[in-house]
């Protein structure tokens, strides 16, 4: 079997997950080959690092972590074995350690936690289940997925496309060629009787939405109803357009650049970004972007919601 690989770039975690047996990966499961997607987000897995001159520079980069706010860029990634599956890669980046993000959430009070990760998978590779009551969110950057579930039934995942599992839904990932998913794993927050659906989507599939006073599209890949503890956006924005509010919310963020360039207010501090980065923003760091560029700039975005901060 080759290896699945995973390249986790934001860490949010204020209670260590349960011990379980299981990871991102299992034993090889054989699903039917058939055309991989066009890579319509080539610049994530095949980004344009810096400036030539600088490229080459020892000791260069972009990449910075602060007590709020991080910004982790592709020259940074680091690849690290899982202690619980067989030649499964990740990287718990060494900025954003355990107690790290603790002191960030003793300060605030505020914020749910989360694990945000690229999941790199090798031809003939299969994923393993997250840990009891952990919901999960794969979304596909590159190459294809099958999806398979207790019914038997399997759904192919293409560029763009994505699925939510509720927490304790069996299920396996399958690879037949290499693909690129970005993943999104937390704890979920029960409320009440309310539970979550499995769902099966694409961004091209999800209406644009109203955003009085913005000038940037809007998509919003799950629903808006209570059962469901965060969302994931799509945000688009043409050259030049820029959000108008300045944003600072009990809400905390992991972003991935998916296509174009601009400049990221994070507190204090402005970012040159570009497709690739990835940010976290903790609850009440001050945020804003400005698309520049000749290309559209689209960004993919995680948001708790429906649950009392405190």
């Amino acid at each position: 079997m080759r290896s699945l690989h995973l390249f986790i770039f934001i860490i949010i975690s204020l209670v260590k997950a349960s011990e379980s047996d299981d990871g991102f990966c299992s034993a090889p499961s054989i699903a039917e080959s058939d055309e991989v997607s066009k890579l319509i987000y080539g610049k994530v897995t095949n980004p344009t690092l810096s400036p030539s001159h600088l490229q080459d520079l020892p000791g260069f980069t972009r990449s910075v972590y602060k007590r709020d706010h991080a910004l982790i860029t592709p020259e940074s990634h680091v690849y690290s074995p899982l202690p619980d599956c067989y030649k499964i890669r990740q990287n718990r980046c060494s900025n954003l350690q355990d107690k790290h993000i603790r002191g960030v959430f003793d300060h605030t009070g505020n914020g749910f936690p989360f694990v945000m990760y690229f999941a790199k998978m090798k031809e003939m590779s299969s994923s393993g289940l997250p840990p009891q009551d952990i919901e999960r969110l794969v979304f596909v950057i590159e190459g294809a997925v099958t999806l398979t579930n207790t019914s038997s039934s399997s759904k192919k995942l293409t560029v763009d496309s994505y699925a939510y599992l509720p927490p304790n839904f069996y299920h396996s990932l399958d690879c037949v060629e290499s693909a690129t998913l970005v993943v999104f794993e937390r704890r979920y927050a029960h409320l009440g009787s309310l539970t979550t659906e499995l769902i099966v989507g694409s961004t091209d599939k999800q209406p644009l939405l109203e955003t009085p006073g913005e000038v940037f599209e809007l998509r919003k890949l799950l629903p808006v109803s209570l059962a469901y503890d965060f969302n994931i956006h799509i945000m688009d924005f043409q050259p030049g357009e820029f959000l108008n509010v300045k944003e600072v919310h009990y809400n905390q963020h992991g972003l991935l650049l998916l296509e174009g360039q601009g400049i990221y207010r994070l507190g204090d501090n402005w970012y040159p970004v570009q497709a690739g980065d990835v940010i976290w923003m903790a609850p009440f760091v001050p945020q804003w972007y400005a698309a520049l560029g000749k290309t559209r700039s689209r960004y993919l975005l995680y948001k708790d919601v429906n649950r009392n901060p405190l």
